[in-house]
């Protein structure tokens, strides 16, 4: 991901259309699309509408995983035969004693900063959501996040800061942490990354609304090109009255900061 100068998004910068979402919890998830306020059913009709839909996001993201263990174990050759022509076009030799197991290393260490394409939401959060009334802000900062740049394939660090509203359910703290987790092991741009947290935020409890704002640092910009060492990129997602009510907004930003 390149970015010449720190890039930050705030709550009005982009408003939501029917295709936000395809694209953002896997790679083809259509289930997230909204349609214009404009033409939303009335009624009964319009809940049953609204039913179906809702059970249509949560099943596409139920089901979303695209690598398992197994496929780990049959791709390690290949993904090893690949780092091997890559030393060689490097001008290496792989057979030399300091690269004789470099090959396998690389392969395992790419399977293990991309392990979040093998797991699934609903498979830690299954457990960790409860009824609770509590209608106040739940903010965890400050997580720690890793990822790979999916432009360079190097590393993107920083931190990760959650707030939500919760409406009668509320999410064991922790699992807010193994989302963090899930979606930034993949090879990732750090816009997409925010918003797929705060999207499944929003699938999994539907709060009353979700606030996530990353810093993180680009390898992409700091080893290479610009070669920026103190630069931060910032994004965020607000959903919910996290976008719609200004003082929501302003309260969550203000309490990260302390």
């Amino acid at each position: 991901m390149e970015h010449s100068k720190q890039s930050q998004y705030s709550s009005n910068d982009k408003k939501d259309t029917g295709d936000s979402g395809s694209v953002l919890n896997g790679h083809f998830d259509g289930g997230v699309k909204r349609p214009a306020a404009a033409a939303a059913p009335q009624g009964p009709a319009a809940e049953s509408g609204s039913h179906r839909a809702s059970a249509s996001v949560m099943e596409s993201w139920k089901e979303e995983r695209t690598r398992s263990v197994e496929d780990n174990e049959m791709s390690l050759p290949s993904l090893a035969a690949a780092y091997t022509t890559i030393l060689r076009g490097l001008g290496e030799d792989p057979q030399r004693q300091g690269l004789l197991k470099t090959p396998w290393r690389a392969a395992t260490a790419m399977q293990f900063f991309t392990k979040g394409y093998q797991e699934k939401i609903i498979d830690v959060l299954n457990d960790a959501i409860f009824d609770e009334d509590h209608d106040e802000m739940v903010i965890v900062k400050d997580i720690d996040m890793f990822s790979m740049c999916e432009h360079h394939l190097v590393p993107i660090f920083g931190r990760v800061h959650i707030g939500y509203l919760p409406n009668k359910r509320v999410l064991g703290l922790s699992k807010l942490a193994r989302i963090v987790e899930i979606y930034s092991r993949r090879l990732q741009v750090q816009e997409r990354l925010t918003k797929q947290i705060a999207v499944a935020i929003t699938e999994a409890l539907q709060p009353t609304g979700v606030g996530v704002v990353i810093e993180a640092t680009h390898m992409c910009m700091v080893m290479r090109g610009v070669q920026k060492m103190n630069s931060k990129t910032v994004t965020s997602t607000m959903l919910g009255v996290f976008r719609e009510d200004p003082k929501t907004r302003d309260e969550f930003l203000t309490l990260i900061r302390s």
